[in-house]
């Protein structure tokens, strides 16, 4: 199955029988003191501009288990699934994503549904920037409350599809396991930008920046000549980290796209890693 559509080909399918829209876009700022991202809803941007029909899912409300201490830490499988079911995903849903921030949050709800099993879900490349662009119509005003799923979904986890620190300190330096940074370069070298808590990277790690992978516009044969120079092998098993696992979800799904097989997220990257003054990190080139 294709991972994504084009605006064209949605545009197409709107209004079908079983097509669920949703808009994953939450917004994101630095912290005053530049060590994390600070994040808020997109709702008024969502009712300001959306794609007909479509439906508001804020992780900051439906997938954030706060009980635990790292942002966006994911929920319990089964409060997972009964989130998107609230949203309309059920038995028989045939889910598009997209976002209004770059597709680090598309991506982040594909990988969630992908960790609970949901395969029948594509991405719009290039979001609502490309709808737009390609002259397609917009709805505004206060959105309709979801109608929740007759029938929601039961999970059939993919439990390898997250990863959790003590799996990561494990990886390291192991043949055949990459683990990578979706974050920039300058972060990666902790040379700038936000620092997580503590500069630079995970020791040992690769980099391999999801800004590159052009909010799921860029052709698979890219994004496999991207990771071939991040030195990440096709038959590797790569566990991608950032902040708070949400560009690494970007850097998975296109990895996915490209043919990869065996994919994580760390679900607590930098955002738990960096608070850990014992968890090996180093800075400088790689």
């Amino acid at each position: 199955m294709m991972l994504t559509v084009t605006p064209a080909a949605l545009a197409a399918e709107l209004g079908t029988p079983g097509l669920l829209v949703l808009d994953g876009s939450v917004f994101q700022r630095p912290s005053p003191d530049n060590a994390t991202m600070l994040s808020e809803t997109a709702r008024a941007s969502f009712e300001k501009s959306r794609i007909p029909g479509s439906i508001h899912l804020d992780a900051i409300d439906w997938l954030w288990d706060r009980s635990r201490p790292f942002r966006f830490a994911l929920p319990s499988p089964e409060a997972a699934a009964a989130a998107f079911a609230a949203h309309g995903v059920g038995e028989g849903s045939r889910v598009v994503l997209y976002d209004r921030v770059g597709g680090n949050w598309a991506a982040r709800t594909f990988w969630t549904l992908h960790w609970l099993g949901f395969d029948d879900v594509r991405v719009l490349e290039g979001g609502l920037a490309a709808w737009k662009a390609a002259g397609l119509p917009v709805e505004s005003g206060p959105a309709p409350a979801p109608v929740p799923a007759a029938k929601p979904f039961a999970p059939r986890l993919r439990a390898a599809a997250i990863a959790d620190r003590e799996e990561v300190l494990a990886a390291l330096g192991v043949p055949g396991v990459a683990v990578v940074n979706a974050l920039s370069a300058e972060q990666h070298e902790g040379r700038g930008g936000l620092t997580y808590h503590r500069p630079g990277r995970i020791a040992g790690t690769r980099n391999l920046p999801a800004p590159l992978l052009a909010d799921a516009t860029l052709p698979p044969e890219a994004v496999a000549a991207l990771a071939a120079q991040a030195g990440i092998g096709r038959e590797d098993r790569v566990i991608a980290y950032c902040g708070g696992g949400i560009a690494a979800s970007n850097l998975v799904f296109n990895l996915k796209r490209a043919g990869w097989r065996d994919l994580a997220v760390y679900d607590g990257s930098l955002d738990e890693w960096g608070r850990d003054a014992a968890l090996p990190m180093e800075t400088g080139p790689a």
